[in-house]
């Protein structure tokens, strides 16, 4: 089921919220019940068959979270129990993600023809188990505390507002508001208005860039780039664009849904796109991602306090996992391996800490190449656009469809600038204790909301694509 869906708008949140503040009001335990079983029939209602594969992560990482409990000040077996509970997850990952990947890459090299596995990837897995993870680390950790109750547990790892496609919320950040949280009108509102930020965010600007990025990275036919140079810049700046507003408006939906059942979860995006170093980037962009590898990869292997020979390693090790966590591709391990390239250049030469004036356009070049590689289904496509936005094989510089595409849609260029920078925040900020800026302002979130309901209406079926993560 989709946030900017009929579906989802008018029918699953509409109940959803009715039930668990008209019928529950009073009763925490029976809304977190109420929530589970909204949650997993949210997920059985694009996911039937794997909604079983939920339920089994969670009664699994549940269990593993007693016995870590009973055993944490006992070395071995805690860390036999650790490395079983690590491996068991990674595994159910692995075998729905990658397996399929693998034994082609197996089969091409060593020119065999093993039985390539036929596995249907669920939605969110990524994210789930990654939860679940988080949840018996912290508990091992001290930083939460154990569950008793399966329900609980489960409430936190299938929670439908960041189910799909996060944030990724560690369970430290969260335990407390499983059972203690408290809704009020202040947060309810925050929430609305957040969610139909979001829903903007995506179904007015990420989904018209996807139109553009779409049909240019659609040209390259028979191994050429079928257009200029203009195009192929054009196409990479439209998805440049298009990730941004389709990951951090879902994010912003989630966090509005979050609050409007109390719960509040950290930021995902702190307007990435003006960052002044890659550095930077990463501690704006995906942060519960960087967040979750920080706290549970890096630090571990000994974070930044070690030889710059181990340094470099535990880079390496953090951004192939990041660039593989995405997608059973070599273009994300490209990906991952570019950033590993540059924040090592960064930290090693500080550069990373200094803010020149010339790093926003550096940074922001390399950001768009890297999406490049990420967008493109393969290596040899990603090059061949590379090299076609630096006049390798492009049909001319410019050309008429480059000024037909930005006539079309000048409008959602216009607001997708001001969306990457944080230029209405800081406006209502200033304006925010004026009676006429808080109409202007509602009447906005409210013009948003109709506008992208009848796009929804209108338009046809455009997933996240962080959907497929």
């Amino acid at each position: 089921m989709l946030f900017p869906s009929e579906v989802f708008l008018f029918v699953f949140l509409p109940v959803v919220l009715g039930v668990y503040y008209l019928l529950l009001r009073k009763t925490k335990h029976l809304k977190n019940i109420f929530l589970l079983a909204a949650s997993l029939f949210f997920y059985a209602w694009g996911e039937p068959q794997n909604v079983w594969l939920m339920v089994g992560v969670i009664l699994f990482n549940w269990f593993f979270g007693i016995l870590v409990d009973k055993v944490r000040d006992h070395k071995v077996p805690v860390r036999i129990l650790m490395t079983v509970m690590v491996l068991t997850n990674v595994g159910i990952l692995g075998w729905y993600k990658y397996s399929e990947f693998v034994m082609l890459q197996v089969n091409r090299f060593l020119h065999t023809e093993f039985t390539v596995p036929d596995v249907t990837l669920p939605i969110g897995i990524s994210f789930f188990t990654f939860q679940a993870m988080s949840y018996v680390i912290d508990v091992y950790r001290g930083h939460g505390k154990v569950q008793k109750n399966p329900l609980q547990v489960g409430l936190y790892i299938s929670l439908f507002p960041q189910l799909i496609a996060g944030p990724i919320v560690r369970y430290e950040t969260i335990a407390d508001q499983i059972e203690n949280r408290v809704e009020n009108l202040a947060d309810f509102n925050a929430g609305v208005t957040r969610f139909c930020i979001g829903l903007g965010k995506k179904v007015l600007i990420a989904n018209n860039m996807a139109l553009i990025a779409d049909n240019a990275f659609g040209l390259i036919i028979n191994n050429e780039f079928q257009a200029s140079v203009g195009m192929a810049w054009l196409g990479a700046i439209a998805y440049t664009l298009q990730i941004f507003f389709d990951f951090s408006g879902y994010s912003d939906m989630a966090i509005g849904l979050g609050q409007m059942f109390g719960f509040h979860f950290e930021e995902n995006f702190k307007y990435p796109y003006i960052s002044a170093t890659v550095s930077e980037f990463w501690r704006r962009w995906h942060i519960s991602l960087q967040t979750w590898f920080r706290d549970y990869v890096y630090f571990p292997l000994g974070g930044s306090r070690v030889s710059k020979p181990r340094l470099v390693l535990n880079l390496f090790v953090v951004w192939a996992l990041t660039g593989i966590w995405h997608g059973a591709n070599w273009t994300f391990l490209a990906w991952g391996l570019l950033y590993f390239v540059l924040l090592t250049f960064e930290k090693l030469s500080g550069l990373g800490k200094k803010n020149y004036w010339w790093g926003h356009i550096y940074t922001m070049v390399f950001v768009i190449i890297g999406w490049v590689i990420f967008r493109s289904t393969g290596m040899g496509t990603a090059m061949l656009y590379i090299k076609a936005m630096f006049g390798v094989g492009a049909k001319g510089f410019m050309d008429k469809a480059v000024w037909a595409y930005i006539a079309q849609n000048w409008i959602w260029f216009v607001f997708a600038l001001i969306g990457c920078a944080p230029i209405m925040p800081r406006i209502d900020e200033k304006l925010g204790k004026y009676k006429a800026w808080n109409i202007v302002y509602a009447v906005g979130i409210v013009t948003i909301l109709v506008v992208s309901v009848s796009f929804i209406s209108n338009n046809a079926y455009n997933p996240f694509i962080y959907f497929n993560f």
